[in-house]
């Protein structure tokens, strides 16, 4: 696994596109963006709440508001996708991910902000953390989401995933996608630094 610096979060921050060409950044979550994230979470339909929690949940708890904006905590991080709106960095996104070091798995659920469904974001978010994973040297991405979750389903399937039945819960269904790339297939900052840390460590020649 790779070590990230705390210190310097920004580093690991990307610029994508949304579908119109719109720059959308990725960056962690910092303590900064609580209260935000939390209006986010308020504001996304109760479908999308639903969807995203796998249950019903209007906001995120004290303790789980802090887990989200806290990066590394037991191997989990957060992430916001956010764009400049009259003037002002606003949340379109978000999502969750932790690497279980004993599987190579990177586990993860998103969401995208109502009004910015259906403009690519979710897709490229999607793709970026593939960079995130390749990144941490996890060789599979996995998602569960509800059997109903018809958006999050087919964006899965058109990101090339394989679709399986989740063996603890028969409403929810698992997706994952094996993580095979070279890094000039995952142009990011996240694999950039990954990378640059492996070239510099020293390489032991046995005699």
């Amino acid at each position: 696994m790779t070590a990230l610096r705390f210190d310097d979060l920004r580093q690991y921050s990307d610029v994508l596109r949304s579908r119109s060409g719109s720059p959308v950044t990725v960056r962690f979550a910092e303590p900064r963006d609580a209260e935000e994230l939390q209006k986010y979470f308020r504001s996304l339909s109760t479908r999308s709440r639903y969807n995203r929690f796998l249950g019903a949940m209007s906001e995120l708890s004290r303790i789980e508001l802090d887990h989200f904006v806290h990066a590394g905590e037991a191997n989990r991080f957060s992430v916001v996708a956010t764009m400049d709106i009259d003037g002002f960095e606003t949340i379109v996104g978000e999502a969750r991910y932790g690497f279980d070091t004993n599987t190579g798995s990177l586990e993860f659920g998103l969401s995208i902000d109502d009004r910015w469904q259906g403009h690519g974001i979710g897709s490229s978010l999607l793709k970026n953390l593939e960079c995130r994973a390749a990144a941490f040297g996890a060789e599979r991405l996995v998602g569960d989401t509800l059997r109903s979750n018809d958006v999050m389903i087919a964006m899965a399937r058109k990101s090339g995933y394989e679709f399986t039945h989740n063996p603890d819960d028969w409403k929810l269904v698992r997706f994952e996608k094996h993580i095979d790339v070279e890094p000039k297939d995952i142009p990011c900052a996240s694999w950039k630094l990954a990378a640059a840390s492996r070239q510099a460590s020293p390489i032991l020649v046995a005699g």
